[in-house]
């Protein structure tokens, strides 16, 4: 569809679909992995699995960095050409030279150093080798998995979105299954769940390719003029998404520690559902910002200020209904939440309706914020999108988890979240006026 000309409403409900049916998927074949490893071995099968998770973070973030820093700029090239190729594939060309770099460095890095990586983000002795067992068939397509979210970005700006949500469901769909069958079936245990992973990030690859074999495809291989300005420009671009991936992970352990420290393993568990339910949010924001970046990149380096307040009309009213489904989900039924992730002891029941209901009301302006980052990126804003990522993921998230319990009460942790996004959101709204407020329509 073109960018350019088309209705605003009917490009970005498309991309809406797409870009959400695709988070949610991922999200959801992730939780079943964990589900038959912890069916299949216990605890200690699901502990090793969430050892095994900052390995996904790191991998999917990088990604991202070449993917979405790469695709903000190349749908702003293709903009300022009215849509023509122009120079905007010198950004293709450049970020699959960066996804090829960074999925060496990654791919070497695991495969000399799985064993001291998981020691380092929680193995023990009882999860260790569950870990390892699972991360070894992982561990030989790593690239795949890099490469997957770095081509699903430039096929939804390459105007192929339906084709990166089918790639994504058909590894998905597959992993699914391939995790019943080599699990139990094969009765391979935790190398079975590897196993299925692995083979699904093949087949999402594989199906993926097949775009530039399609009449749609306008992407091509070129040799990009300054190579490493553009590779600057793309680190500086897709940073802020990065970032939100990698903070995920800090935030976990943080939360970890200082619950053990201060409220003990019952509170942890009813942590571990709000991981989950948190997971299921974050993947409703993701879309809502992938649906729109493609538009607004276009239309922003066309010139065209209208339609990019029309986008944002959309996108604006899609997160703040999101953010009230799940607010109001989690103040609702919380215990409802705690049943499907475990059988709850009568302790848990009495603390989880609490702990979700505060923690639950950051789910209404978490939506907003992570949007706002890719709006910023796709106006080429990357310092305003670098703060939100920041502030949010690490710094006003991190000093509240850390200082809130130590000066209030044990169970005030609960409330860093919803104050951290109320923070950042003020932050957000003040940007946003005040950008979408300079946009001008140059083209006519």
């Amino acid at each position: 569809m073109d960018f350019l000309n088309s209705k605003i409403k009917t490009l970005y409900f498309r991309y809406l679909a797409s870009a959400f049916g695709s988070a949610l998927i991922t999200s959801i074949y992730s939780i079943v992995d964990m589900a038959m490893v912890g069916q299949y071995h216990g605890p200690a099968g699901t502990a090793a699995l969430a050892v095994v998770a900052p390995v996904w973070n790191l991998i999917y973030s990088l990604g991202l960095l070449m993917g979405i820093g790469g695709s903000v700029l190349f749908g702003i090239s293709r903009g300022k050409a009215g849509g023509q190729t122009g120079q905007s594939n010198e950004y293709f060309t450049a970020s699959v030279i960066g996804s090829a770099i960074l999925s060496a460095a990654a791919w070497l890095t695991i495969l000399l150093f799985d064993r001291p990586l998981l020691l380092f983000f929680g193995a023990d002795a009882s999860t260790l080798g569950l870990a390892m067992d699972y991360i070894l068939p992982v561990k030989f397509v790593i690239p795949c998995f890099l490469f997957t979210q770095t081509l699903a970005a430039y096929l939804r700006n390459d105007g192929n979105p339906g084709l990166a949500t089918a790639a994504v469901l058909t590894g998905g769909i597959f992993n699914i299954f391939g995790d019943y069958f080599f699990v139990f079936a094969c009765d391979m245990g935790a190398m079975g769940a590897g196993l299925a992973t692995a083979i699904g990030s093949v087949i999402s690859i594989l199906v993926m390719l097949s775009h530039f074999f399609s009449r749609k495809n306008t992407l091509r291989l070129v040799r990009p003029t300054g190579l490493l300005h553009k590779f600057r420009m793309i680190l500086v671009t897709g940073f802020s998404t990065f970032f939100i991936d990698i903070a995920m992970g800090v935030l976990t352990i943080l939360f970890n520690r200082q619950i053990m420290a201060y409220l003990g393993t019952d509170a942890l568990s009813v942590y571990g559902v709000i991981v989950n339910i948190s997971t299921f949010v974050q993947c409703c924001a993701y879309s809502v910002g992938q649906a729109s970046q493609p538009i607004i990149s276009a239309n922003f380096g066309a010139g065209k200020g209208s339609r990019i307040r029309q986008t944002l009309k959309y996108a604006l009213a899609t997160a703040a209904l999101f953010g009230l489904v799940w607010t109001g989900l989690s103040l609702s039924i919380p215990n409802r939440f705690i049943r499907i992730f475990m059988s709850p002891t009568q302790e848990v029941l009495q603390v989880a309706p609490a702990i979700i209901r505060t923690y639950g009301l950051s789910f209404l302006l978490l939506p907003l914020n992570i949007f706002s980052t890719y709006y910023f990126q796709a106006i080429v804003k990357p310092q305003a999108a670098f703060i939100v990522s920041v502030a949010r993921g690490l710094v006003i998230s991190g000093f509240l988890i850390l200082l809130l319990p130590a000066l209030a009460a044990p169970e005030a942790i609960w409330a860093a979240m919803p104050l951290t996004e109320l923070m950042t959101a003020v932050y957000v709204v003040c940007m946003t006026v005040r950008y979408t407020g300079q946009l001008k329509d140059y083209a006519q």
